[in-house]
């Protein structure tokens, strides 16, 4: 029996960092839990385990007793939590510790290299994507102490790793952002000041929430209804059709939640509206919140994202001192507030009720639906749950109007799209483009591929998207035509291979990932994605059970049993790039 005691006496720095979240307890004894206090005190529990993380470098047996006992946690459970992140540690490891990224963008411009250098050492692991992918390859070094210090960089050396180990500040540098006819999400990511809310409202900031509190919460849900806007973080769910059966649940209270866990491979555009216009997402929030009746709401923000969380601080903190957020907004009794909460490491949260579930203080394990969350959402209330992009492009839905915003685009997909463009480009960085543009217009926004080159392949949607063919260059980006396609927008990952690459070792590093990524709660993604894998490899080596053709027959049968019995979106997507890529030749390569 694997028996993990919890006893141990926490550290005068354990102490310190649980107090900091949940308040010092006099004479430094543990306050018993009142009854009937257990849940709304568990929430904090993932705040705790990161900071402790922050303080001392890792979660100590002694520090998460004392977490478990202040929190009227079970020991069990509080560990089942800890050992849940990829960014807790609960084994003893060196202050200052490096993420190096090996995913899909990474893995194609020197990830695995660098990572070779690295070998022998203790201070670093390989990590995921850290949606960093224009910037290719990208690493996160987290230095903890008294301050903790938490940097986020792209083209990294092993130089400039050691610099950030070090202590030292390491520049980070503004995503490229391009685009086609006139910004509507972008249109202040890089002209403004992040940090000032001033600069915020000289370009137009306010002016949606304003316009809101005049037309009432009816012709706001109308408006959004409307527009035809839909989930931008690959569902492509209407989002009128959500807000509007959130405010008409007589269930109360209701909440809006920000799912700001960007985290599918390949994906950074979320990261980019955060760091370069944080009041937007504050402000489309409320106005979510006054058209779905919600007194408050959550930002889940990714946990390899420290600048983000550094300017949504500063952004909510000053909307709430200049009457934005809180009580009376604008003097017309609106009443709305938002708690940021930081993610540690889980692609799996990025599954709207596995997010509901860490939140709350559980691991993050998506549950069954239905219920679905606009019925029994966070805390078992109905919830409005969008992504970064969805809520900001409500902003000009709402002061505009939804004709204004159907003026470009297509019929099924109006409006403009960001699309992060990584990989073989002249050019990597997010575009904002109408609906409707062709791949191939969008790849030459991008500088196109090195002179001389083709186009291997193009990655759309991230890992859990499709790889189109160089024959499919010219499908239009929208919804409806990528789907009559056989693709999918996804996320809006663009990563484009050129003759160069080689797909085997990609669709390896998808498989682990998935495998890796997998919440372990079902059997047909825990099994199936490990099996997966054990496939992929195996033909990669020319060693096959049997045939190749009866290893591609295994493969469409597994893949058929995750997409039709996996609980949640990451066992039903997580044989579809490769499944896509095996399509294009042997393995994905040609012979």
């Amino acid at each position: 029996m694997d028996l993990k005691a919890l006893d141990a006496s926490p550290s005068a720095e354990d102490i310190a960092a649980v107090d900091s979240v949940l308040g010092p307890v006099a004479a430094g004894l543990e306050a018993p839990v009142p009854v009937g206090e257990a849940a709304s005190r568990r929430t904090k529990l993932l705040p705790a385990l990161l900071a402790l993380q922050g303080r001392v470098g890792w979660v100590t047996p002694g520090g998460l007793g004392y977490a478990c006992r202040r929190l009227g946690v079970p020991p069990a459970e509080g560990y089942g939590v800890a050992s849940f992140y990829a960014l807790v540690s609960l084994r003893e490891r060196p202050r200052a510790f490096a993420h190096l990224c090996d995913d899909v963008a990474c893995k194609g411009a020197g990830a695995d290299a660098l990572c070779a250098r690295m070998e022998g050492r203790k201070d670093w692991a390989r990590s995921p994507c850290l949606g960093l992918c224009e910037q290719a390859p990208a690493a996160l070094v987290t230095v903890a102490g008294d301050a903790p210090r938490d940097q986020a960089f792209g083209h990294a050396t092993l130089e400039r790793v050691d610099r950030a180990l070090a202590g030292e500040a390491v520049a980070a540098e503004q995503a490229f952002i391009g685009s086609l006819g006139p910004r509507r999400l972008l249109a202040r990511a890089g002209a403004v000041d992040p940090s000032s809310l001033d600069d915020y409202r000289a370009h137009g900031g306010y002016q949606a929430l304003r316009r809101a509190l005049e037309l009432g919460p009816d012709a706001v849900l109308r408006e959004v209804t409307e527009s035809k806007l839909v989930g931008r973080g690959g569902a492509a769910f209407p989002t009128g059709r959500k807000w509007e059966a959130v405010a008409r649940a007589p269930v109360r209270p209701h909440f809006v939640v920000c799912n700001a866990d960007e985290s599918e491979p390949g994906t950074f555009k979320d990261r980019v509206l955060l760091e370069q216009d944080p009041f937007a997402l504050v402000e489309a929030m409320t106005v979510a919140g006054f058209a779905t009746g919600a007194e408050r709401g959550f930002i889940y923000l990714r946990g390899e994202y420290p600048l983000a969380a550094v300017r949504l601080s500063h952004a909510l903190s000053e909307a709430r001192r200049r009457g934005l957020l809180g009580s009376n907004i604008l003097g017309r009794g609106l009443t709305f507030d938002i708690e940021l909460r930081r993610g540690a490491g889980a692609y799996i949260c990025g599954e709207e009720t596995a997010l509901f579930a860490s939140i709350e203080g559980y691991r993050g394990e998506p549950r069954t639906k239905p219920p679905f969350p606009v019925q029994a959402g966070l805390f078992g209330k109905p919830t409005a749950i969008n992504n970064v992009e969805t809520l900001v492009a409500a902003l000009d839905i709402v002061r505009d109007g939804a004709a204004a915003y159907a003026s470009v685009g297509t019929p099924g997909s109006p409006g403009t799209k960001l699309f992060c463009v990584s990989g073989k480009v002249a050019k990597p960085g997010v575009y904002e483009v109408p609906f409707g543009l062709p791949l191939r217009a969008l790849l030459d926004l991008a500088g196109g591929v090195s002179p001389g080159r083709r186009v291997r392949a193009v990655l759309l949607g991230g890992a859990a998207g499709a790889f189109a063919r160089p024959d499919q260059l010219d499908v239009p980006l929208s919804f409806e035509h990528t789907r009559s396609a056989g693709l999918t927008l996804g996320s809006g990952v663009v990563l484009v291979l050129d003759e160069t690459d080689r797909l085997a070792p990609l669709l390896l590093r998808i498989a682990a990932f998935f495998r890796d990524e997998s919440c372990g709660q079902c059997v047909p993604c825990r099994v199936g994605t490990v099996r997966q894998e054990e496939l992929l490899h195996r033909l990669a080596a020319g060693t096959p059970h049997g045939s190749v053709e009866q290893e591609l027959a295994l493969f469409r049968e597994l893949s058929q049993s995750m997409k039709d019995a996996s609980i949640c979106g990451l066992g039903q997507a997580a044989s579809s790039a490769i499944e896509s890529a095996l399509a294009l030749g042997p393995f994905g390569d040609p012979p």
